[in-house]
């Protein structure tokens, strides 16, 4: 906040700053970083960006003028190597934050600002999600059950089948249900494609139920996968 008192009327705080306080990025040690009015100036210990935002590009969060989560990876592609920008918009799709002014719109609407070329690239490869680890999808999934109120699985559990010992990314054994969780970092290349579908039909051969969840359905399909699991977890499993 006092970065932004700092920056006088009308600042706010922006870009890494502003990711740090969405939950987006950490930057490690650096001066706090805010937008103000041109030729408006700050005291020492603050980086000031100058430029004019509209109303819909600033909001409060923990009572801290900040820009928009949309604007702020608007900010962000200007500054930050197309990795770690691919990261802060891969947590800004997982939490799920959207504005009144989407970043389409913002980008609709500054067309020229440094950074919108590989923005644009960014958001055009639809790669946004490809680089979850296992480790990130299974904490990922465990905190949608609990949102939805579904019961927590056995994580990485094994089952025997025809004794081969199988191991599952989550599995509930009253309901011979397992879900596994296809990230493309995990099951994207061409033998675990094959090998995941064998043993996809050998699981179900045995009268488990095999369903797979990918990133993208998890958080952009959420209502249809609590749907499913739902159903799946109440109806009677099949006889083993």
């Amino acid at each position: 906040m006092a970065a932004v008192l700092a920056a006088g009327p009308g600042g706010v705080l922006s870009h890494r700053s502003a990711a740090a306080l969405w939950g987006l990025r950490t930057f490690g040690p650096r001066l706090p970083e805010v937008t103000a009015a041109p030729r408006r100036r700050a005291g020492p210990g603050v980086e000031v960006h100058h430029t004019r935002l509209s109303e819909e590009e600033v909001t409060e969060r923990e009572k801290i003028p900040v820009t928009t989560a949309s604007r702020t990876l608007l900010d962000l592609a200007a500054v930050l190597p197309r990795r770690q920008l691919e990261r802060a918009l891969q947590e800004a799709e997982v939490r799920r934050l959207g504005d009144l002014v989407s970043l389409e719109d913002l980008l609709v609407r500054h067309p020229r600002r440094r950074g919108t070329v590989i923005l644009r690239s960014v958001l055009a490869s639809g790669r946004i999600g490809e680089n979850v680890t296992r480790s990130d999808l299974e904490e990922r999934f465990l905190a949608f059950l609990d949102r939805a109120a579904l019961p927590r699985p056995e994580i990485n559990a094994q089952v025997e089948i025809a004794g081969r010992l199988i191991e599952c990314d989550c599995l509930w054994r009253p309901q011979r249900v397992i879900v596994e969780l296809d990230g493309h970092a995990v099951h994207g290349r061409r033998d675990a494609f094959e090998a995941d579908r064998a043993r996809d039909r050998a699981l179900q051969a045995a009268r488990w139920r095999v369903v797979r969840v990918t990133w993208r359905q998890l958080h952009r399909e959420a209502e249809r996968v609590t749907a499913d699991m739902r159903e799946l977890l109440r109806s009677p499993s099949f006889p083993a």
